[in-house]
């Protein structure tokens, strides 16, 4: 929440209602959301919450650097490293939906070196992998 403060007063932005309550709702989820399954949880508290109005929330959060998207859950989390631009790789949970964001520098370089190889000029650098986290894998008590 603080770096989010910061970095709206640096950039000359308003921390709003909606903006604060979008964040805290990523905090406690323990989970990626989607932006419908956001915005059924602003409602309660906001009757005025759009989807419009939740996308230009994410929009700017991702713009700030405090939030990702996860095209292949078309759903978002927060960054759990804000304080510093990465290159991310997240490894997502497909039975419980746990997300683990991780940084690894050789395989940030392994995707440059393959779009460098095969002629690509990279935009999008973000790698999501898919599988079961430890506690699915085992059927700990977290998997459902």
């Amino acid at each position: 929440m603080r770096r989010l403060e910061t970095l709206c007063r640096e950039r000359g932005e308003r921390l709003t209602r909606q903006r604060l309550a979008v964040v805290r709702q990523l905090l406690t989820a323990g989970r990626a959301l989607s932006a419908y399954e956001l915005l059924e949880r602003l409602r309660p508290e906001d009757e005025s919450a759009t989807a419009a109005s939740v996308y230009r929330t994410l929009d700017f959060l991702i713009e700030l650097g405090v939030a990702h998207r996860l095209e292949s859950q078309r759903s978002f989390v927060l960054c759990s490293h804000p304080q510093t631009p990465h290159r991310v790789q997240f490894l997502i949970c497909r039975r419980c939906g746990e997300v683990v964001e991780a940084e690894d520098a050789r395989l940030a370089a392994a995707t440059e070196r393959l779009g460098d190889r095969l002629g690509f000029a990279l935009d999008r650098r973000i790698v999501e992998l898919t599988g079961l986290c430890g506690r699915c894998r085992e059927g700990g008590a977290g998997a459902p």
